[in-house]
């Protein structure tokens, strides 16, 4: 590690936890980040400025001015533009040391589950079910960790799965009926910290999976109530029947 890394990251060198070593394992890790709206941008920002080496910032979507209220990582100046491409500028000015890969297109198929199998962990701030349904599949098929987040209205949540752990959920196991379909912020509205309360835990609970620091929300769902400031954390069982997750793969041994 260079000095100038040490230097500006020497307040997490400092923790027990992370050390030189954690530092480094950081410095040589890939986060993929599905969606770089009010998730997605602390989300970025953060494992950015704690030293993740290398980024994927995936996102279709251009910046609105109505996403401004919330979408942190934007500026009024990027209006109309790819809010992918404007992340990576946000990043590159925070921390040029970041290498940061754009994909300003829908991830699907083939090009999905290659991007997952290249991460060590897979961040969704996607904001519909769909796309959710989808990031499980993959990671369930590479074997990626998938730290998960969802916020709309004065409330959010967040869990991860681990396919590698056998005692792991998955995102089907909370949420069975992939027809379902969800609320959206366009359709009920959203109050601007929520989103940044959850993606900054998601960020947290993303360096916890990375520096194996624990357990983490592994089979837990924590949900936050923004107007009675409360925090619940519910116990989250794998089903055994899940058609996702009932029949697991042998993973290969990750670094």
């Amino acid at each position: 590690m260079h000095e100038t890394e040490q230097n500006r990251y020497s307040r997490q060198i400092k923790l027990p936890q992370v050390g030189v070593e954690g530092q480094t394992r950081l410095l040589n890790s890939h986060a993929l980040i599905i969606g770089m709206g009010g998730l997605g941008s602390p989300v970025a920002l953060y494992l950015a400025s704690a030293g993740v080496g290398r980024l994927t910032i995936s996102d279709f979507d251009r910046v609105d001015e109505s996403n401004l209220q919330r979408q942190i990582i934007h500026r009024q100046a990027m209006i109309g533009e790819p809010k992918a491409a404007s992340a990576q500028q946000a990043i590159a000015q925070l921390n040029p040391q970041c290498r940061v890969e754009v994909v300003d297109y829908a991830l699907d198929g083939k090009d999905l589950i290659e991007a997952v199998a290249a991460a060590d962990v897979v961040v969704d701030c996607t904001d519909n079910f769909p796309s959710r349904f989808d990031l499980n599949d993959a990671c369930l098929q590479a074997g990626t960790p998938l730290v998960s987040g969802a916020a709309i209205r004065w409330e959010g949540q967040i869990t991860t799965f681990d396919p590698r752990d056998p005692v792991s959920p998955c995102y089907r196991c909370l949420y069975p009926d992939t027809g379902v379909e969800g609320a959206t912020c366009a359709m009920e509205g959203v109050i601007a910290p929520i989103v940044g309360v959850i993606g900054t835990m998601q960020a947290l609970e993303t360096l916890n999976v990375l520096l194996k620091t624990g357990v983490g929300l592994v089979g837990s769902v924590l949900m936050f109530d923004g107007i009675a400031m409360e925090w619940q954390s519910i116990h989250l069982k794998r089903n055994e029947d899940c058609p996702a997750c009932q029949q697991r793969p042998d993973y290969p041994t990750r670094g």
